[in-house]
């Protein structure tokens, strides 16, 4: 979800408490230029509302869970505070982001602050869109130790024109440790998401071309929960809705064969609701309107 940056910043952690915990300028920031969609190509999938995960299913195949996130809590996150890149509205802070009944609440609001135009940046700025954004404390690699790694959550994505909400993972500098865009969506189209993925030898170059594919599910994404998932492993990126693969890239195939330069790599997983910026094409600010990405769980699962 996050690009192509030009400058880069050093970053830092600091502790909060669980509920307020703050990401401060830390490693490497981006000025990401993200494009309007440059699409691999379009699938159809099978949505389905009614959907168990299986988590036994995947014990017995091997699959050993290595986080298993049921927000009762938010020790395992750190939270944005911040304007961000991709030219978007919003500035990131922990008042959107809240804990309702087990599931993660992230809701974007028509909202006039001011605050850092960055993480950690000095030069403020006026924003009249608040949101959230949080990423792991750990890293997750796949890799020689544990060639295959999967990212699974459950997530319903906002209504409203502008939304964009995202599940994926990243590693900082970017793109050296490359990016997995598991789950990207508009508010304004309500059975389409997106798959990514980016690499890049050099902190700033982005390398991957071509690599989105949009899925069209046959069920609403809005209505109710959907269980979306990456399986990363040394040549391929596994692709899941529901239970179903929905996408594969290749190594081989797909987006300039950077897949297999992911492999060994460090990545943080990302959930947050960006609105507007350049993933629309031909946005309207004055139609936006703000909602709320809700998040029932999230799991992390290894195997050999």
């Amino acid at each position: 979800m996050r690009k192509l940056y030009i400058a880069t910043l050093l970053l830092g952690l600091i502790g909060c408490t669980s509920d307020q915990l703050q990401l401060q300028p830390k490693v490497s920031a981006r000025f990401d230029i993200r494009q309007p969609v440059e699409s691999l190509g379009t699938v159809s999938a099978i949505g389905n509302c009614a959907y168990t995960f299986n988590e036994a299913a995947l014990t017995n195949a091997g699959w050993t869970k290595i986080l298993d996130e049921q927000f009762a809590n938010l020790n395992n996150w750190n939270i944005w505070y911040g304007g961000a890149y991709n030219n978007e509205l919003q500035l990131y802070q922990a008042a959107n982001i809240s804990i309702s009944n087990g599931n993660l609440l992230i809701a974007a609001k028509k909202q006039k602050v001011t605050g850092p135009s960055l993480p950690g940046s000095s030069t403020k700025k006026t924003f009249n869109y608040t949101s959230g954004r949080l990423e792991s404390k750990a890293l997750y690699s796949a890799g020689t130790t544990n060639p295959k790694i999967r990212m699974v959550a459950r997530i319903k994505v906002p209504t409203g024109y502008g939304m964009w909400p995202a599940f994926w993972s990243y590693g900082d500098p970017w793109p050296t440790q490359g990016e997995i865009d598991i789950l990207e969506a508009k508010g304004q189209e309500p059975s389409t998401y997106y798959t990514n993925y980016f690499f890049g030898n050099t902190a700033g170059t982005n390398l991957v071309s071509g690599a989105t594919t949009t899925v069209n599910s046959s069920v609403s994404l809005q209505s109710c929960f959907h269980v979306y998932e990456v399986i990363w492993e040394a040549t391929k990126l596994s692709f899941y809705l529901d239970g179903n693969l929905v996408d594969t890239k290749s190594s081989a195939t797909t987006g300039g064969n950077y897949v297999s330069s992911l492999f060994g790599k460090s990545e943080k997983i990302v959930l947050n609701l960006a609105v507007g910026g350049n993933f629309f094409t031909s946005l309207i600010t004055r139609n936006i309107v703000p909602g709320t990405m809700e998040v029932d769980w999230v799991q992390v699962y290894r195997s050999n």
